[in-house]
């Protein structure tokens, strides 16, 4: 036997591939030939066959697999911690002969290796990844073995069982396919065996190798699976993993943690598992702890979900987290969220859809920067529809009220830049015939935000905003005819301080922005005679100024004002007033601007 072995070793690292498998056939026949004695020698071969594991040769590295599997079957069991690191890596090998010889000896370890119940931790895994493999064959042989172990090792512990095997349970209800649920014995076995085999999946899921990382985010879903309500105890360490593991750059890496994070929703309860997510996402509110809860969520069924959606919508509202980023991809996950929520849910959502439409305005507030208007309004059109109203703007009558009073307690800060801001003007852009019934709360927050003391840059976004209502004000701010009683206030307060003329370029924006919201509320058809005969007396004075404005917009538009004024007021103008008038239109007859003498 000596003598053999001595032989093998240096014939096992030959140059000549065929003499190395050759080798490896007799390796195996030596062990199967002497059981009895072979244990004491067979420590040396391993050494020798790990060397020719990486051989460039499929079939060498086949004939080695195979070979290794019946030296340690029939020798020392002491190996298998040598063996199994080379064992690992072959599993990512091309060809998928040599990941099937691994998957078949490592089911037979499995099965029949004598010490087989110490190695469980370091066995399951390998099995585990084959039944993620790309080709179909592997993936089914690597099943059937895997069922086969489990039943013999559910035999062979039957005392300890027998409660579960009398009692069997059904599978959760929310169980993603209960016709192909493990057998018992491989679901105790993953269960019994996870607190080893976690962390180094968990470590797994951030090596710097692209492929090491797609297999360990696949084979924490398989345990998933097999541990249903047992994975409880590790959820910690599992969502820490996962929140980091949802950052990768690969796709398939994301797309098995999100299936591992729809487990979670599937077999944990709510009460659990959003107390650990909402309090990472509170922590560092990122794309990664948003899709793990729009993960867990999606997994979740509506039953169990009800009772917490208040609290996942308001946390989802919360500033630091509706308005985290400007960036699309955090901007996705938001909305991703949301659509999880109505779509789980359904009509449930009615008790949480202020929370969700303050975070639909969120997103659609960013939307210039991350391009997800026409999501927003997908979503806010499921959200109507799951809610039996027509669509978004019953939503916003409905809620366009409470949002504009919990903005307005902080308008005094604002300036270009606030978020505020942002979800103020789409209200204002978006909410169409709501903003009716808002005035109260709407005019006064503008009155306040327009004055001359207020932040240039957010004065001209927001008379750019008000010019397009006004334009369409009898289907916005006039759609319940309550819009004269604020009259006085768009022309005294807001209007009249801006047409003042002020030194700089920015002053004269402004004036050109409120010129043109002037022309917008009077061209609007809202004015009865006597309410434009008021807003001529008003802002007559300021508009005749702005005819001497560098900007051939602002003088073309205040002719435009003039000319309406003077045609609605017709034989009522007074004599005086007019003669104040005429010699600052014969002025413009010199104008430079070819449109404005027209």
């Amino acid at each position: 036997l000596d003598d053999a072995v001595r032989a093998l070793r240096c014939t096992l690292l030959d140059p000549f591939a065929a003499v190395r498998r050759e080798s490896c056939d007799c390796a195996a026949s030596l062990a199967r030939a002497t059981p009895d004695h072979f244990h004491m020698q067979s420590e040396s071969l391993i050494g020798p066959l790990m060397q020719s594991i990486s051989h460039q040769h499929w079939k060498v590295r086949v004939a080695v697999t195979e070979a290794t599997g019946t030296v340690i079957q029939f020798g020392s069991a002491k190996s298998v911690d040598d063996v199994l690191p080379h064992f690992a890596q072959r599993l990512f090998d091309d060809v998928p002969q040599v990941r099937q010889a691994v998957t078949s000896v490592v089911g037979g370890w499995l099965l029949d290796l004598r010490d087989r119940y110490s190695f469980f931790h370091k066995l399951i895994p390998l099995l585990l990844s084959s039944l993620e493999d790309d080709i179909p064959e592997i993936a089914l042989a690597a099943a059937n073995l895997w069922e086969k172990v489990g039943l013999q090792w559910q035999r062979e512990n039957e005392d300890d069982l027998k409660d579960k095997l009398d009692f069997a349970t059904p599978p959760p209800a929310h169980h993603p396919s209960p016709e192909n649920r493990p057998v018992l014995g491989c679901r105790e076995l993953v269960f019994r065996n996870l607190s080893k085999i976690l962390p180094a999946v968990c470590h797994d899921l951030t090596d710097w190798v692209a492929g090491t990382r797609v297999k360990a985010a696949q084979l924490l879903a398989v345990l998933l699976l097999h541990a249903e309500d047992h994975m409880t105890q590790h959820l910690e360490v599992i969502l820490r993993a996962l929140h980091q593991a949802c950052a990768d750059d690969d796709s398939t890496v994301v797309s098995n943690c999100t299936r591992s994070a729809e487990l979670i929703g599937a077999f944990v309860s709510p009460e659990v598992f959003l107390k650990l997510v909402l309090s990472m996402l509170k922590k560092s509110p990122s794309p990664s702890s948003l899709l793990v809860l729009a993960s867990v969520i999606r997994g979740c069924s509506r039953e169990a979900l009800q009772p917490h959606l208040k609290v996942i919508a308001t946390e989802l509202a919360r500033p630091h987290i509706c308005q985290g980023s400007e960036n699309r991809l955090y901007g996705e996950r938001v909305l991703l969220c949301v659509q999880t929520l109505v779509s789980v849910c359904q009509e449930d959502c009615r008790g949480c859809s202020l929370q969700l439409v303050e975070v639909l305005v969120t997103v659609l507030a960013f939307s210039a920067a991350t391009g997800l208007s026409d999501k927003v309004q997908e979503t806010m059109d499921t959200l109507a529809a799951v809610q039996g109203v027509d669509g978004s703007q019953d939503l916003y009558r409905e809620h366009a009220g409470p949002l504009l009073e919990q903005l307005a307690a902080s308008h005094q800060d604002w300036t270009v830049h606030s978020a505020e801001l942002l979800q103020f003007n789409v209200l204002l852009t978006h909410a169409g015939p709501a903003l009716g019934g808002v005035l109260p709360q709407l005019v006064p927050t503008l009155r306040s935000c327009l004055q001359p003391a207020r932040d240039p840059q957010m004065r001209l976004r927001l008379f750019s905003s008000l010019s397009r209502v006004l334009l369409s004000a009898q289907e916005t701010v006039n759609s319940q005819g309550q819009f004269h009683h604020y009259l006085d206030t768009v022309t005294k307060d807001i209007l009249v301080p801006s047409l003042q003329w002020h030194a700089g370029k920015t002053a004269a924006a402004i004036r050109t922005a409120a010129v043109s919201c002037l022309w917008a509320l009077i061209s609007s058809d809202i004015l009865s005679e006597k309410q434009m005969q008021e807003v001529q007396e008003t802002l007559m004075p300021d508009v005749l100024t702005t005819l001497e404005e560098d900007s051939q917009r602002t003088r073309l538009i205040s002719c435009q004002i003039i000319n309406r004024f003077l045609k609605t007021s017709g034989s009522v103008t007074d004599p005086e007033k007019f003669i104040k008038i005429y010699p600052e239109l014969l002025k413009r007859l010199d104008d430079v601007s070819h449109e404005v003498r027209l």
